[in-house]
């Protein structure tokens, strides 16, 4: 296991392009701060310079050497995030693999760009009804069949044993919630230390307060009375996952993560604010972790050191942000 270790250290460091960056965000800090000029600092966490700017590369590569390690060539996928299919395709490639990605036949219309960059990467993109949760029940399926030679990727918190456990001084970690990975990622070495606090951020709409099994795991979920699973809204779409990772349901069991909700509108008004202020472009997602600065910062001491995990870069959000508010956006 050893060169396993190795190898994988020297892939994150030379293809992936890790350590990270922990930014601090000056103007977004002055933002922020009071009529006595005082307030916490902003800092923003940023996975965008990761290759395929995006962080799901660092559990991507991970996944796809285990997968070779243990006999495996051909490996399953399903997402509505594109951005982060493209970048699981860029995995197979470095490492020889096949790969069969789901993919809901609306999103392969609207984001032909990756669909077509994916291609490139010689992944087979396999167009399919419904959402976000059907790319992944679909991958599930097929690999059901295929146990002996396909491997499932599972690109969120959810999935078979052991996909959900896989993924200066602080004082709050903030990120947004769709399954789990983003925010699990940024919260992992800090679980037991009960002095930093642990934010996790979801689209504002129906609660997840009932729990079902789906997709292998037993959590909360989006379902009606009769046990059916529920569609999500949220513009963004990396949060139209119905439910979350069983850890994410443990650390709120235990009160060790508090969990909170933004609006659409609210995560469109702060990703043209980060754009203006800091240069910036996050993804939607994560800009509904930022949105909750609005309600957190007024409530903070001065100097209060704030984490904000920006998970990907999102050009191409910003025509989804101007189609969406049009008015309010266009100076």
């Amino acid at each position: 296991m050893g060169y396993f270790f190795e190898e994988l250290t020297t892939a994150l460091r030379d293809y992936v392009r890790r350590e990270t960056l922990l930014y601090f965000a000056q103007w977004l800090t002055y933002h922020y701060k009071n009529s006595k000029g005082e307030g916490p600092e902003i800092y923003l966490k940023r996975e965008d310079p990761n290759h395929g700017s995006t962080y799901k590369i660092n559990n991507a590569i991970a996944q796809a050497m285990i997968a070779k390690w243990m006999g495996w060539n051909s490996i399953l996928a399903g997402t509505r995030a594109v951005q982060h299919e493209v970048v699981i395709a860029t995995t197979f490639v470095k490492l020889s693999l096949d790969c069969t990605i789901f993919m809901q036949s609306t999103d392969m219309e609207k984001q032909a760009s990756n669909v077509l960059l994916m291609k490139h990467l010689r992944a087979e993109v396999e167009s399919i009804d419904g959402t976000f949760k059907d790319g992944s029940s679909e991958a599930i399926r097929a690999l059901m069949g295929n146990l002996e030679t396909k491997y499932y990727l599972a690109e969120k918190t959810v999935g078979l044993h052991p996909c959900p456990s896989m993924g200066g001084r602080l004082d709050i970690l903030v990120a947004c919630i769709g399954s789990g990975s983003n925010a699990l990622g940024l919260f992992h070495e800090f679980i037991n230390d009960e002095d930093v606090r642990l934010i996790g951020v979801e689209a504002a709409g129906f609660e997840l307060n009932n729990v079902g099994v789906y997709h292998g795991v037993m959590s909360y979920l989006l379902q009606d009375e009769e046990g059916q699973i529920l569609g999500p809204h949220s513009i963004g779409v990396g949060l139209k996952y119905p439910g979350v990772g069983p850890n994410v349901r443990f650390l709120k069991e235990i009160g060790r993560a508090e969990f909170h909700t933004t609006t659409s509108e609210e995560a469109v008004a702060t990703y043209r604010q980060l754009c203006q202020l800091e240069g910036i472009f996050q993804a939607l997602e994560a800009s509904h972790a930022l949105a909750f600065l609005e309600k957190l910062c007024p409530t903070l001491p001065n100097g209060t050191k704030v984490v904000v995990n920006l998970s990907s870069r999102r050009d191409k959000d910003a025509t989804i942000v101007f189609q969406y508010q049009p008015d309010q956006l266009i100076d």
